[in-house]
């Protein structure tokens, strides 16, 4: 099985925006996996930065494969991926928008 594990990300505006995601969540290969979350995904694998993975909820960033997608409304918002295969094995972030300042992405 694959293990996924998901971070905190805060966005410093005016107030602090806490974002809450499963410590980790395990997968067998070919299988799907969702998770929930508040905004715009994020992936970073072992030694690498945050790749932008979607934005606005469902749309994936240019060069990102299809089993990856996004769902979701006001302020919640699910990443699914479909047909998990062993390259997917990364640290997934979200962050939430909540103005125009530039997110921070802490562990």
């Amino acid at each position: 099985m694959l293990l996924f594990c998901f971070c905190l990300c805060i966005l410093r505006v005016q107030r602090t925006v806490t974002v809450t995601q499963p410590a980790a969540v395990s997968s067998a290969l070919g299988a799907s996996v969702s998770i929930s979350c508040r905004t715009t995904w994020y992936q970073q694998k072992d030694g690498g930065t945050p790749k932008l993975l979607i934005y606005y909820a469902s749309t994936r960033a240019s060069g990102i494969p299809g089993r990856f997608s996004g769902s979701g409304s006001n302020s919640a918002f699910t990443l699914t991926i479909s047909g998990v295969q062993t390259e997917d094995a990364a640290v997934y972030y979200c962050q939430s928008l909540q103005s125009s300042q530039s997110g921070v992405f802490t562990q």
